[in-house]
């Protein structure tokens, strides 16, 4: 499907003081993508954070990484207070990620579940390569094709997700592949209502503009319980780190 990057700015600007509280298993994600950024290196000169959102990977990253600068971006203007609040003295990039273009050269550009997000893979991971040192490390957490599987199955919206395999493809070109791996994790809801609401308040409700009218909402609440009883909801999350060759 074609993302919308209007689309997404404004949905998780909606969602931005309701993400940290929501985001489970983004927070998984970001403590592995920490913990493994950091046993290869505890201290890089010049870090880029892409996707700040509201600081939850920020507040991991300060914990186990030490930096001499920071730089964060993110489409939402708003992400710039909540990366201030944990690193005052952080520059802020506003707009879209794959045409940033720091001051300097960085040593490590790191994200946590944006990449699903990026149109063209093979352009972006040339891209983010120009822009690290020599030895730079690229750290990032995406999504493969089980990413809510559920949803996928009952509406057919679904981002074109790519198995690790595709993204090992593209980036062992031109990058030395340091560590990969995958997992799944599962959330259950007491109703469907409930897994629409944690939807919302993460922003990833943000494949469509469409506007569903009440029945619309009943009709899939009554799919959602008739196909998974249990009503579940299933993440799949990709960390991949590369160094610069």
């Amino acid at each position: 499907m074609q993302i919308n990057p209007k689309l997404i700015k404004n949905q998780f600007e909606k969602s931005l003081d309701t993400y940290n509280k929501n985001a489970l298993v983004q927070q998984i994600m970001a403590k592995k993508l920490v913990e493994e950024t950091a046993k290869i290196k505890n201290y890089y000169d010049n870090v880029l954070e892409l996707g700040s959102g509201a600081g939850l990977l920020t507040r991991e990253l300060v914990k186990k990484i030490h930096f001499e600068t920071y730089s964060a971006n993110d489409l939402v203007e708003k992400s710039k207070l909540y990366v201030s609040e944990i690193i005052p003295e952080a520059a802020f990039y506003c707009g879209n990620a794959q045409r940033i273009k720091p001051s300097k050269k960085m040593d490590l550009i790191i994200s946590n579940a944006m990449f699903q997000w990026l149109k063209n893979l093979e352009k972006i991971s040339l891209h983010y390569k120009n822009i690290l040192n020599k030895n730079g490390i690229i750290a990032f957490s995406t999504f493969s094709h089980d990413n809510f599987k559920e949803i996928k199955d009952l509406t057919g919206l679904s981002l074109n997700y790519k198995s690790l395999d595709e993204i090992r493809n593209i980036f062992e070109k031109i990058f030395e592949i340091i560590h990969t791996e995958e997992f799944s994790y599962t959330l259950n809801f007491s109703n469907p209502l409930e897994l629409l609401a944690h939807m919302k308040n993460t922003g990833v409700n943000s494949l469509t503009t469409q506007h569903w009218t009440f029945k619309e909402v009943k009709d899939f609440c009554d799919k959602y319980k008739e196909l998974y009883p249990q009503i579940t909801l299933t993440y799949s999350p990709i960390i991949v780190i590369c160094q610069k060759i």
